[in-house]
Order: C-alpha cells, then sequence, then structure tokens
C-alpha cells in the first residue's frame, strides 16, 4: 500500500475514533437531561463510528498482530503516555493554571501507569487461563480486578462510580 494510503488509514482512523469518542459522550449528556431517544442515537452512530475506525485499523498494516504481540504493544504505548506524553501536557497546564485540565492529565498518566501493571501481568499469565472481572472507573479510567474498591485510589470516586467490563 502507498504511504499516501497508509497516512489516510491513520487519519480516517483517528477521526472515527475520536467521533466515536465524542457521541458517547453527547449520549451520557442527552441521557442526563432525559432526552433517552436522542441518547440513543447518539450511542447508535458511536457504535457505528467503532465499526468504522475498526475496519481501518484492521487495514492498516502491522497494527494488529498475535495478541501476545499486542499485549506488548499495549504495554509499551502505556509506558510511552505515561513517561513521555503525559508530562509535557501537565507541564503546560500548570504553566498555563489550568487546574481541571492539570488534573485530568496527572489522573489519566496515573492510570496509564495502572494499564501498564494489567497488561504486564495479562502477559505473565497468559497461559494460566485465570478469569479476571475488571472495573472500570466512570470518572478517571482506573481498572480494578475482580471487585471495585470502596473509592479509587486515583480520583477518590465512590465504589458505586465503577462500571462492570464482563
Amino acid at each position: 500500500m502507498s504511504s499516501k494510503g497508509e497516512k489516510n488509514l491513520a487519519i480516517a482512523f483517528a477521526a472515527e475514533s475520536k467521533a466515536a469518542a465524542r457521541n458517547a459522550a453527547f449520549a451520557q449528556k442527552a441521557q442526563a437531561e432525559g432526552y433517552s431517544q436522542i441518547a440513543r442515537l447518539f450511542r447508535a452512530v458511536s457504535d457505528a463510528e467503532s465499526v468504522h475506525a475498526r475496519r481501518y485499523l484492521m487495514l492498516m498494516r502491522g497494527k494488529i498482530g498475535s495478541t501476545e504481540e499486542n499485549l506488548k504493544t499495549a504495554f509499551k504505548n502505556e509506558i510511552t503516555a505515561n513517561e513521555d506524553e503525559y508530562p509535557k501536557l501537565i507541564k503546560d497546564a500548570v504553566e498555563e493554571g489550568l487546574k481541571p485540565i492539570e488534573k485530568a492529565f496527572s489522573q489519566s498518566r496515573d492510570v496509564e501507569d495502572r494499564h501498564a501493571e494489567l497488561y504486564k501481568k495479562a502477559m505473565n499469565d497468559m497461559l494460566s487461563e485465570r478469569e479476571t472481572v475488571y472495573y472500570v472507573c466512570q470518572v478517571c479510567g482506573y481498572i480494578a480486578e475482580d471487585s471495585p474498591p470502596e473509592n479509587c485510589p486515583v480520583c477518590g470516586a465512590v465504589k458505586g462510580k465503577f462500571k462492570k467490563v464482563a
């Protein structure tokens, strides 16, 4: 495939991924405001945009490997985000005095570290076939194993803010 084709797939993947996340957030807002039908529409469009993003990702050479390769890639990406990307974002937010943004970036950085731990554990446990239930903090994205904590160790959210992932 041409480098232009690869570049365009990457652009389309990023755009569809952002659209999926944005529409999911729009759905939450519509639901909170009592517009359940509009929330359903936003969720449906979010899902459709995710279909597009996955399709483009599958067409991008070398982006999806074996499960073992994918775990290694995911682990590496979390470390990079934690060590290289978020520190710069946090620094800029501090310099601009943007406390809420600084807090969001700091919590995301801390959660990326947890994600890396989980990926490393999964790589080590790959053959053990251990069944784990995950709970995701809907405030900061922290992931707990087996049961949600009383309070999120990153943002302090209460147990009820954790969503079970089957």
